[in-house]
């Protein structure tokens, strides 16, 4: 671990290497387990905003779930996260003729139709961070669904920092991300 303005940075998204392997995973990440993707609170708002503009990008169940439950749900922790469809799949997934799992908010975004990608944890996954009053923590996080990101990554490799670049720079800005890219190349030298 190392710190880096005012986050607390994990040495493993530096040190391990992934990058998505969608034909490999068919993207079970928005599929599988137990809850819907964390949000931030400012998040919750735009769904609220953006939701009428993503709706045609939905499917029927999905559609469904978010007009019974609302745009954001609040997990048992009190924590705001996306809906699911049946305790199942994130209420915003919808699937191609390949039966690959993509994001309906990040199709509307593709299309030009609304400018948010997606939640910020979609985005920066496999790195999970946890805002704490004085720091953030930013981890890599491992699942096995993942196996296949942590193949491609290596044989490329790519390490998860680069990888995200996007999603990090978006999260904690251009300067923190070039100084994460300082510690790394000190780190390899």
């Amino acid at each position: 671990m190392f710190q880096l303005g005012k986050t607390i940075v994990s040495e493993e998204i530096l040190e391990k290497e992934f990058v998505c392997n969608l034909s490999a995973c068919k993207g079970v990440c928005c599929v599988a387990g137990e809850a819907g993707a964390p949000l931030l609170k400012e998040e919750t708002d735009i769904l609220e905003e953006i939701y009428p503009k993503v709706k045609p990008f939905l499917r029927k169940e999905g559609i469904e779930s978010i007009e019974k439950q609302g745009t954001w749900v609040t997990s048992d922790f009190g924590e705001p996260e996306t809906p699911l469809i049946n305790d199942a799949e994130c209420a915003y997934v919808t699937f191609d003729k390949k039966g690959t799992a993509l994001c309906g908010i990040e199709e509307a975004y593709n299309q030009n139709i609304i400018d948010w990608k997606k939640p910020i944890s979609c985005h920066l996954y496999p790195v999970r961070v946890q805002d704490y009053s004085e720091f953030s923590a930013v981890n890599y996080h491992q699942w096995e669904i993942c196996d296949d990101a942590c193949s491609l990554g290596k044989e490329l490799q790519v390490p998860v920092y680069k990888f995200l670049k996007e999603a990090l720079t978006r999260r904690f800005g251009e300067n923190w991300y070039e100084e994460l890219t300082k510690v790394a190349e000190q780190k390899h030298k």
